[in-house]
């Protein structure tokens, strides 16, 4: 797997090679830089799109379907893509700041460095999704799935993920200072090499002996933890 400098080096390379007059309006095709800022294109179908570039900023993309296109360096900032599609989509290093992304679908989406200070996940699934290096800070990200989710040296600090299922997730060098856990499902999770995660932080979460903490961290006090099949905690 190529190294996240490696991977942002080429995001930033994609966007620099974007031509100039494809910046236009609302009613311009999809295309590699394309501008959308502030653009109502909720419920479309835009699969494997050439998007790299392209400003999304405080555009309506809600029910959209992005599945398998490239956003790689796309300004989605204050946007919003409630329920929408991005299955296998590439957002590396993409501005999501403020976004808005409520029960969106971003399975196996490549989000490597994607910036995500403030954006709203809540029940967003992202299994198999790749975060490497990317900033989550203060982020909502209640009930968002994570299972097999790629958070290596991720920015989570004060984000809330009460009732994430964060099963089979690395986390190895993420910042997790002031995260909340609350009932979160860390079973198989490798927090092993985490940065700032405090005892505390472990009270009422779900963990078992699959679950990898750092040194001088113990497990949370009602571990094992019984769980429903759906994942939930038996207090959700």
């Amino acid at each position: 797997m190529k190294s996240l400098p490696i991977l942002l080096a080429a995001a930033l390379l994609a966007i620099s090679t974007v031509p100039q007059n494809a910046v236009a309006g609302c009613k311009d095709h999809p295309e590699a830089g394309v501008d959308w800022s502030g653009c109502f294109k909720a419920r479309l179908i835009l699969e494997e799109e050439n998007l790299v570039g392209a400003n999304l900023s405080q555009a309506n993309l809600d029910n959209t379907s992005l599945i398998g296109s490239n956003l790689t360096g796309a300004d989605m900032s204050e946007g919003h893509f409630d329920k929408a599609r991005f299955n296998g989509a590439l957002l590396i290093g993409a501005n999501m700041t403020k976004a808005a992304f409520g029960r969106a679908d971003l399975t196996g989406a490549d989000l490597t460095g994607a910036l995500m200070e403030k954006a709203e996940l809540p029940r967003a699934n992202l299994t198999d999704a790749m975060l490497a290096g990317a900033t989550l800070e203060k982020a909502e990200l209640g009930r968002a799935i994570f299972r097999n989710a790629d958070l290596t040296g991720a920015n989570l600090r004060y984000s809330y993920l009460a009732r994430a299922d964060l099963r089979g997730a690395d986390l190895v060098d993420a910042d997790l200072t002031e995260t909340e856990l609350y009932l979160a499902d860390l079973r198989g999770a490798d927090l092993s090499a985490a940065t700032g995660l405090v005892q505390q932080q472990l009270e009422k979460t779900c963990g078992d002996e699959t679950t990898k903490l750092p040194a001088g961290i113990e497990p949370g006090p009602d571990w094992p933890c019984a769980t429903r099949e759906d994942g939930d905690t038996e207090e959700d």
